[in-house]
């Protein structure tokens, strides 16, 4: 590799999915490109509002400032804009072992169990965001309340009448993502009043949430340039909520393992059964911030019961099977708001856990999956905080895949932020509380 001339800006997610990192010169890239960063650990220490997350017990690696590295993975380096370059790294312990709660490793993980199985990964995400007409400086000073949807006031969904402001926006996004070879395939109008959805192209797991992170980075960006403000908060206004859903496919040798001609093959249907196991733990991954939760309305959009079907839109599972090439799985639970790494883990605990205990699937729903009665036999996913944490603290499965440190780590993350919530302003009967759009407009 060349000389490096540009400063570099250093990248990574801390566990809430915020892009974090730092800017160095030329000559301190080239004395640690190997041996890598120093970071405090306390990014995994601290909540969004910077006060330190208490009630789980501190590995010795974590919680008394301790320098951990960020090693850069070289394959991410890009020129970012003239004079200034990005790389995305992963976090490691002293003795040279990774950190467990990195969201990056977590994926590099699980990654590494498919293949000793024989098996590849190809993950697509469909990222929804809000677009509003105010400035990032104005909507700081409205609260994040009240802003002007962009592009107009009324929603409906593909629609092509939006304002050429709302167009410029999407237009300029995807001339970043070609100059950065990100690789789109489609953008759309979605339901509520300035929403937009950006479908980027199915890749492997770790390039797709490396594109995921920088895709919301340049919309925040274009957003700056062009006077607006965007956000990735799982419910922005009292409205329809955004979610990102996640397309897999596994292949084996190049051929789609999920593909049976019509049928359901067994790799796809033992994948479906591990996801059902794990729904209901997986839903305080997919679903991490208290506004995450609002989101779950029966006719809204996302799903609200542990469900999966063939080509049912309304499932938290849609199983695509008739063609060789696109038969995959959609994966409807997780938020905008999502670690997207932390998904993708999710995602891929659920399924390798279901191939390898050969889990059967719960009967298909052919039907409409909201609104299900009781008597349907098909459970609804944990519409609260707690109840998700519950649920993922009770998973001997995501214990087994995403490691016991994670999970008790999480639990204790998210039983904090309840906390924070219900002692500090939230009001859990409001459509939306100020404390949520303070909290998550940014940083989500």
């Amino acid at each position: 590799m060349s000389e490096q001339s540009n400063n570099v800006r250093l990248e990574a997610t801390n566990h809430d999915g915020t892009l974090i990192g730092k800017t160095v010169t030329p000559a301190k890239f080239a004395s640690g490109r190997t041996a890598g960063f120093a970071f405090a650990d306390v990014l995994f220490a601290i909540d969004l509002g910077t006060q330190f997350v208490l009630g789980d017990a501190y590995e010795d690696w974590r919680g008394n400032l301790y320098d951990i590295a960020m090693i850069p993975d070289l394959g991410t380096l890009v020129e970012w804009k003239p004079g200034l370059d990005s790389v995305i790294g992963d976090f490691y312990k002293k003795d040279g072992t990774p950190v467990p709660l990195c969201p990056r490793n977590m994926v590099r993980s699980l990654v590494a169990r498919l293949a000793d199985k024989g098996l590849t990964a190809t993950i697509a995400v469909e990222i929804e965001a809000t677009l509003f007409e105010e400035s990032i400086q104005e909507a700081r000073a409205k609260g994040y309340r009240d802003l002007t949807p962009l592009g107009g006031s009324t929603g409906s969904t593909y629609q092509i009448a939006r304002s050429g402001d709302w167009v410029a926006y999407m237009e300029a996004v995807t001339a970043r993502l070609d100059a950065l070879g990100i690789v789109w395939e489609a953008w759309t109008d979605e339901a509520a009043p300035g929403q937009t959805e950006l479908n980027l192209a199915p890749t492997d797991p770790m390039t797709l949430t490396d594109n995921w992170v920088r895709t919301k980075q340049v919309m925040r960006e274009v957003a700056n340039d062009l006077g607006h403000t965007v956000t990735f908060m799982a419910k922005p206004t009292a409205g329809f909520g955004q979610g990102a859903h996640l397309n897999l496919s596994l292949q084996r040798d190049g051929a789609n393992q999920f593909y049976a001609d019509g049928d359901l093959a067994p790799l796809l249907r033992h994948s479906v059964g591990g996801l059902m196991a794990t729904m209901a733990g997986n839903t305080s991954i997919a679903l991490p911030q208290i506004t995450s939760y609002r989101r779950l309305e029966d006719f809204s959009g996302p799903p609200t019961t542990i469900s999966w079907g063939v080509n049912n839109k309304t499932a938290s599972v849609r199983a695509i099977i008739h063609h060789p090439k696109y038969s995959r799985l959609e994966y409807r639970l997780p938020g905008a708001d999502v670690n997207p790494y932390y998904a993708a883990a999710g995602l891929l605990a659920g399924v390798l856990a279901g191939i390898d205990g050969k889990i059967e699937p719960p009967a298909e729903v052919t039907d409409m999956a909201w609104c299900l009665p009781d008597r349907a036999g098909v459970a609804r996913i944990p519409d609260t905080m707690s109840k998700a944490w519950r649920a993922l603290d009770a998973d001997p499965l995501l214990r087994e895949y995403l490691g016991d440190e994670f999970v008790d780590f999480w639990v204790a993350s998210r039983r904090w932020e309840w906390m924070e919530f219900h002692t500090k302003g939230g009001d859990p009967f409001s459509p939306l509380s100020e404390w949520e759009s303070l909290r998550y407009f940014e940083f989500a």
